[in-house]
């Protein structure tokens, strides 16, 4: 499992193309041949790019859905809807399809943020925007979903 760290600011050409900031593909570098899968994110209007075997792990739990129940077949066309395989070249660049960036609202600026296995690529302005409308619950959601002390694992 790769476990990311950073948050960085890059620019997009006209094409859509992004240079990957050194530091992530120095930590990417054991994964960097198997390819990426970009996809719209489920809460947020950024997109995620997942190492392949991320995605692969991902895609192990959701194949485990029974598609005869309709929410569940919605769910996988909803979730996988505007996926692509992608890849870094050999110039460090990742090349984001124009319907992707349509979906993000990417212009020229943009925020590519680790999420743990993950990274999120997010128009600057979009990401400001959201880092400061979190800020203002965090300390709650911080409590709610850490705030597990009374339930510390001794291992």
């Amino acid at each position: 499992m790769v476990n990311l760290i950073g948050t960085y600011e890059c620019k997009a050409d006209a094409k859509g193309r992004l240079m990957m900031p050194v530091a992530f593909k120095k930590q990417l570098s054991p994964v960097l041949q198997d390819g990426f899968v970009l996809k719209r994110a489920v809460f947020q209007s950024c997109l995620e790019l997942y190492p392949m075997a991320e995605w692969n792990l991902l895609m192990q739990k959701i194949n485990k859905l029974n598609r005869f129940k309709k929410k569940n077949n919605d769910f996988i066309r909803k979730f996988t809807a505007g996926v692509k395989v992608v890849e870094i070249d050999a110039a460090g660049r990742l090349l984001i399809p124009k319907d992707l960036i349509g979906f993000a609202e990417i212009t020229k600026d943009l925020v590519l943020s680790s999420a743990v296995n993950i990274i999120e690529i997010w128009d600057k302005d979009k990401y400001e925007k959201a880092i400061d409308d979190a800020a203002v619950d965090f300390a709650d959601l911080a409590e709610e979903v850490m705030g597990f002390d009374d339930e510390i694992d001794h291992d």
